[in-house]
């Protein structure tokens, strides 16, 4: 298999925020069935993949092209790089009082597959998954993100990929804000929802995650460019060494790391064109 029919391939991305470059030649290849970490510091340009990946229209991209199964993604509108299978699990998921987690996640599906989804089809899905992930049926007459804990909101990000079924998962900092029990819970259930057809992209700090969830592919994005890639070690090799070998002289910033998350990028409906 060739890198441009690999399941995801970012070639030489370059990207700006209001002018300022974040992403400075960004180069990586995602097979279905792997899953890779992107590990770097603050400022890195990690999110800034993610939101660029999933086609939000703050960003954008000066050079390079990313292709999705062969696909030119930055084409497409967020809507329908949703529909071809691309899932963002947010760092911060946004509250929306007043809607029930039963009708979002209904409403989801009815958009990623352009059509109604029979009541008893859903019911029946949702259950399924429900029980892999441990989480009770009354779950899902909360309303989406209110009141719920750190441990609550990363759990329904998950129940959302398992119930979409995406061959392309993109998680932005799953890990942040979790204590121990919460960590062990939702990486149970992120590596439930491993399969050769789907990739994983799991974005994070720290290699704590990872003790939980093995990747196949470990990349270390340092200054808007993969200063280094390696297996599972590499994130050992980070933890009692740190960031400091991989700093360039000067970092570009990253805004979507430094405030502003969690904005459902669904809603602008708007395209990273080149």
């Amino acid at each position: 298999m060739t890198k441009e029919s690999s399941l995801l391939h970012v070639d030489n991305l370059h990207v700006t925020v209001d002018d300022k470059p974040i992403l400075n030649g960004l180069t990586l290849t995602v097979e279905a069935g792997t899953v890779h970490a992107i590990m770097g510091p603050n400022g890195s340009g990690k999110s800034t993949l993610s939101f660029v990946i999933m086609g939000h229209p703050k960003y954008t991209v000066t050079q390079g092209r990313i292709l999705y199964k062969g696909e030119d993604l930055l084409a497409l509108a967020p809507e329908e790089r949703a529909q071809r299978g691309i899932f963002l699990a947010f760092q911060y998921p946004t509250a929306i009082p007043g809607v029930t987690i039963a009708n979002f996640l209904r409403a989801a599906l009815r958009g990623v597959r352009g059509k109604d989804v029979p009541v008893k089809e859903f019911r029946e899905t949702v259950k399924t998954h429900l029980k892999a992930l441990g989480i009770p049926e009354s779950f899902m007459n909360r309303y989406v993100n209110d009141g719920f804990s750190g441990g609550e909101k990363k759990r329904l990000e998950i129940l959302q990929m398992a119930v979409l079924g995406p061959s392309l998962a993109v998680l932005d900092e799953t890990d942040s804000g979790l204590d121990i029990d919460a960590l062990k819970t939702v990486a149970a259930g992120i590596s439930a929802l491993r399969n050769p057809q789907r990739g994983m992209l799991l974005i994070t700090h720290y290699q704590r995650l990872l003790n939980y969830i093995k990747p196949d592919v470990v990349h270390v994005l340092v200054g808007g460019r993969i200063a280094k890639t390696g297996g599972p070690d590499l994130a050992l090799e980070l933890e009692s060494k740190g960031y400091q070998g991989f700093k360039p002289a000067t970092e570009p910033g990253d805004p979507a790391e430094l405030g502003g998350r969690g904005s459902p990028i669904a809603a602008g409906g708007g395209t990273v064109r080149k």
